[in-house]
Order: C-alpha cells, then sequence, then structure tokens
C-alpha cells in the first residue's frame, strides 16, 4: 500500500544512525515505502560502509557536500510517487505512521500534508504534541516539523526547500505551501520519533538565530503576512489571541538560554 510513498532521507556523516532511519521506512505498516537516500558528501568513512550496507531496494545518491537543504531538493527532484516523506538520518518513523498520515490526504484531496505527534529518544524523553493546523498561528509560529507525508505536487509547487534559509527551512516550506494555497491536517498520532542529542544541537543553534531568521520569513513572504487579519478570521481567533501570536510568538522576547533551559527541565532524560 505504501508504494506511493517516496521517504527522503538526507544524510552527512550520520552513519551511527542511518540504519535505523531507513529501517523504521521499510518497516511501516502497510508495507515497505520506496527509500531514497541523498548522501550529502559525508567524509567519515563509517558513514560510507554504513549506506553500502544498506538493503538493495533503497536508492543511495552520492552529491558534493551543498548542506541539508540541497540534499532534501535533490531527493525530492527525484521523487515519481504521489506522497513524499523527507526523514533526517538520525531521526525515525513511527510504527504505522505513513498510515496515519495517509488517512486525511485520501479523505481530503485538496490537502497537501499531514503531521503528527513528535516523540522524544535519545537525551530527552516524552512527546510534544503539535497544534492543530492554523494559518494564522502559522505565520507566527513553528507549528509544523520537518517530518509530514505531503502531497509530490506540493514540492513541486513550491520549488521545495529555500536553500537561502540555514535554519527553520521547514517552516518556510510550509509558509511557501501556504502562499500557493496547499492546507494541513494534524492527526492525534504519534508519527515521528525524535533523536535529541546532547547540548548544543542544531535546534538550539536555530532558535539563537530565531530572530533573525523572523524577520526574513517576514520580508520573503509579505504578501501572505499582509493576510494575517483574513487569516486569523478564517481560523476563529479572537483578538486575545491574535495578540498573543503577534506579540509574543513571533518575536518570542525570552532568551535562548532560558527557553532552551526549560525545555530541558520539560524533557530531560
Amino acid at each position: 500500500m505504501n508504494d506511493d510513498v517516496t521517504v527522503v532521507v538526507a544524510c552527512f556523516n550520520y552513519g551511527a544512525y542511518v540504519g535505523e532511519a531507513v529501517a523504521s521506512a521499510l518497516a511501516q505498516a502497510g508495507g515497505p515505502p520506496r527509500v531514497l537516500v541523498v548522501d550529502d558528501g559525508s567524509t567519515d568513512p563509517a558513514t560510507h560502509a554504513a549506506l553500502d550496507a544498506l538493503p538493495a531496494e533503497v536508492e543511495v545518491v552520492r552529491q558534493d557536500n551543498r548542506g541539508v537543504c540541497a540534499a532534501r531538493n535533490a531527493g525530492l527532484a527525484r521523487v515519481a510517487t504521489p506522497y513524499a516523506l523527507l526523514l533526517d538520518a538520525d531521526d525515525r518513523l513511527a510504527d504505522g505512521a505513513l498510515q496515519a498520515m495517509r488517512a486525511p490526504l485520501e479523505r481530503e484531496p485538496s490537502l497537501g500534508f499531514a503531521y503528527g505527534t513528535v516523540r522524544f529518544f535519545g537525551a530527552w524523553q516524552g512527546e510534544m504534541r503539535m497544534p492543530p493546523y492554523d494559518p494564522f498561528k502559522l505565520l507566527y509560529r513553528h507549528t509544523i516539523g520537518l517530518t509530514a507525508l505531503l502531497r509530490t505536487q506540493l514540492a513541486r509547487d513550491t520549488g521545495g526547500f529555500d536553500e537561502a534559509f540555514g535554519c527553520y527551512e521547514d517552516w518556510e516550506l510550509w509558509l511557501n505551501a501556504l502562499a500557493h494555497g496547499w492546507r494541513g491536517r494534524q492527526v492525534d498520532a504519534v508519527t515521528l520519533e525524535y533523536r535529541r542529542h546532547d547540548a548544543g544541537s542544531k535546534q538550539e543553534q536555530d532558535r539563537a538565530a530565531y530572530r533573525a531568521t523572523f524577520r526574513r520569513l517576514r520580508a520573503k513572504h509579505a504578501q501572505l503576512y499582509a493576510r494575517d487579519a483574513e487569516l486569523a478570521r478564517e481560523a476563529g481567533d479572537g483578538p486575545l489571541t491574535r495578540a498573543l501570536y503577534r506579540r509574543f510568538w513571533g518575536p518570542r522576547p525570552l532568551p535562548a538560554s532560558l527557553e532552551a533551559a526549560l525545555h530541558r527541565r520539560l524533557w530531560k532524560a
């Protein structure tokens, strides 16, 4: 049933984990999807060996190191199935993730993507429930992660990931999808097992650059942000909710270090 899905795994020197990521995709309920691994110029021999050891049905594409966005775009360009899913090489798909996310897309042909809840493992434990899809709140808050089941046509319409964004590139993709008329749906199921590394992870590095990135998002999608009142009315948000998102979640005034400490207290293993 899943042969209409291609899972794209971008990998750079993650030989210690990429086998788990691929195995989690191939073990999905309903049958294995197609799996494409893009090696973004890995330099360590262990990763080369791990990629060579992947099952024969997994396609491995190698390119010079150009960054994760370029690696994902290279993978998306080779997708020939109606659905695609992006998975980082150190994460895992949860059991039944594809079936859970497929359901709303099959019910509603106008939907562009579906996503679920994140379960942490590694340095953190616990779950982070992503909120229901809301186009207004998406303008001001990073409410959707990377790993969603999306229609391949969405990637074609948007051009995939903007390689000029070094962080929050997934947020930019979903804003771009909204600008092109695509909406999403949240499902009530754990769909991603997110590996949390020790301090200094990419997530904390990205958070330190948040405000500058948010300004870039607003500048690139100025026409979309000009529709925030319209999108708020569509979602039914009242003035207090709108103010909270515009004045707090958008600028995120808490220092990055304090926010990181709060997160570690909440989810630390």
